[in-house]
């Protein structure tokens, strides 16, 4: 089964990595509950996104939750115009 896979997967993540994959696979998944164009989204891309963002989690190449969302309001108020 292939939550069985990625349980193990998670298993043999160091755990001082494993803040950071709680943080991508939780952000995710509220992701979809919000986001009505998930559903048109191929399976392909959203599995993609997922190992990069995993690769990129792994790798250090991270932001802080603190950081994250910095600037989003000036990026929302410069595509409502």
């Amino acid at each position: 089964m292939l939550i069985d896979k990625i349980i193990q997967e998670l298993r043999d993540i160091p755990e001082d990595k494993l803040a950071e994959i709680y943080d991508l696979i939780h952000y995710f998944r509220i992701g979809l509950e919000t986001d009505s164009s998930a559903e048109e989204t191929p399976t392909e891309i959203v599995i993609e996104g997922i190992r990069q963002g995993i690769k990129e989690a792994l790798s250090g190449q991270t932001i802080p939750l603190s950081e994250m969302w910095e600037g989003i309001d000036a990026a929302i108020v410069a595509t409502d115009n």
